[in-house]
């Protein structure tokens, strides 16, 4: 075992939570040490260089308008260029018919109003059903968590079609699960925020970089701020000291801190405190609480193609197991020599954990021809399917009073991770959110760090108000 390594804050995890924090911590004056137990940042939000493709692959990450904690990570770190903005989404059908959903002059919450209108995926019956679920949006989301989205869908007397082509590819993309076990309180702050707040709240962010690279200026910006940054240094075990100072021990290293931020999957977070002495309810509440959490899947499909086979950087694809088509070639500007680039995404890919790549893959180019007939043309150069059986926690009915604080019953260990109480579902914005609330929680001021929420707009501002 080496000499210890001392500093006021050692954060384990260096995905989105973990910069969040180190960053937030180093601002105000702490000296800080990042560990990672990989070989690069990210988390789970993360890229790679794939050996047989000689390409570098990840599952698409998105933000909104509304995400303000990470937007403004990103303007620290001086990532102007980092983010591809949209301010229209194209619903796909498998017939190529197209229906767009765009901001108009309309103020909130009837920008998108025409658009919708005109959009011909559904009937005027399906419309008027939509529009009568997403009124009971307007004055925000249920504060609480415990019904299911699936019982609301038959309360408001949703058509077929309309969970269809509205409902179902919004919450399966955004919540990655399916309606039963996606609360109603979380499905109706994406419908609040996305459609109704605000046109910046709902505008669609890209990253323009793989994942790790997007990231990597808000690493670079923590090592400025004097953040000691190691890769490659997963956390193995923690233990106080009887001067009160953790003990953070990585193989054979050691690292000393007053505080511990915990910025690690639930599974990873439940193994480091289990062996930690465990003499208060609050304690094993906390222990019994993992049990509550719902890793789910998502699958996505990478297609390399001779040509450009579509016009539409990203799309939402109806009737089909594929949720989303996100043109990386375009969103990245590569030269049209360079051929493009295609990601499928499959959320709450259950059922293609049990299945084969080429099972996979062969549906996929089955479905994907559907949509883009282009692709008969063009010469399918590789591909690749990635499966993250964790990507994600599902939301749950009653899940929010398992969710942890970030302050634990052992006085200076931390927790941060998008799992954690944050009042956001599982997202990027979620984990810097719950990374700057345990960097407050570190300083005794658990909102110093959190940038404001976008404002309302239009007459959202005037319902607000009065329904406040």
């Amino acid at each position: 075992m080496t000499s210890a390594e001392h500093s006021d804050v050692v954060v384990a995890g260096a995905g989105a939570s973990g910069l969040a924090a180190a960053v937030a911590l180093a601002e105000a004056g702490a000296k800080v040490i990042l560990l990672e137990r990989r070989p690069y940042i990210g988390g789970r939000a993360y890229s790679y260089d794939h050996p047989a493709l000689e390409e570098t692959v990840d599952s698409q990450h998105v933000v909104l308008g509304c995400c303000t904690n990470i937007l403004d990570l990103c303007q620290r770190a001086g990532m102007v260029d980092a983010i591809r903005w949209y301010d229209e989404l194209t619903f796909l059908e498998p017939n190529g018919r197209r229906s767009l959903m765009r901001s108009g002059r309309l103020p909130a919450p009837a920008h998108q109003a025409m658009s919708f209108l005109r959009a011909p995926m559904l009937n005027m019956r399906d419309k008027a059903a939509i529009a009568r679920g997403m009124a009971h949006f307007l004055r925000g989301y249920p504060t609480t968590d415990d019904e299911s989205f699936a019982v609301w869908l038959k309360q408001t007397g949703q058509t077929e079609r309309a969970i269809r082509h509205f409902w179902e590819p919004v919450v399966v993309g955004a919540l990655n699960d399916g309606f039963e076990r996606c609360s109603v309180k979380y499905a109706g702050k994406v419908f609040h925020e996305s459609f109704l707040r605000s046109s910046e709240a709902g505008l669609l962010g890209i990253p323009a970089a793989p994942l790790s690279d997007f990231f990597a200026p808000i690493a670079q910006m923590a090592e400025r701020l004097g953040v000691r940054v190691k890769l490659k240094t997963g956390v193995e075990r923690i233990e106080q000291g009887t001067d009160g100072r953790w003990s953070i021990f990585s193989g054979g290293e050691r690292f000393t801190a007053g505080s511990v931020v915990l910025a690690t999957d639930f599974k990873q977070t439940r193994a480091l405190l289990a062996r930690l002495p465990n003499h208060t309810a609050e304690a094993e509440a906390l222990s019994n609480s993992f049990d509550r959490f719902i890793a789910a899947p998502i699958t996505t499909i990478h297609l390399w193609y001779d040509r450009d086979v579509t016009d539409l950087d990203h799309a939402v694809l109806l009737d089909t197991r594929i949720q989303w088509m996100f043109g990386k070639s375009r969103i990245r500007r590569w030269p049209a020599a360079r051929g493009s680039y295609l990601e499928l995404v499959i959320s709450a890919s259950w059922p293609e954990l049990e299945m084969g790549r080429e099972e996979i893959l062969a549906s996929a180019l089955r479905e994907t021809e559907l949509f883009f007939p282009a692709i008969r043309h063009a010469t399918l150069m590789k591909s690749g399917v990635l499966k993250e059986a964790r990507a994600t926690f599902s939301v749950t009915p009653g899940l929010d009073r398992f969710r942890p604080e970030q302050t634990t019953a052992w006085p200076g260990v931390y927790l941060a991770g998008d799992w954690t109480r944050t009042e956001w579902p599982s997202t990027m914005e979620g984990a810097v959110r719950s990374g700057r609330l345990a960097a407050g929680a570190v300083v005794n001021d658990p909102r110093r760090f959190m940038a404001k929420e976008t404002p309302a707009s239009g007459m959202m501002r005037w319902l607000s108000r009065a329904f406040r």
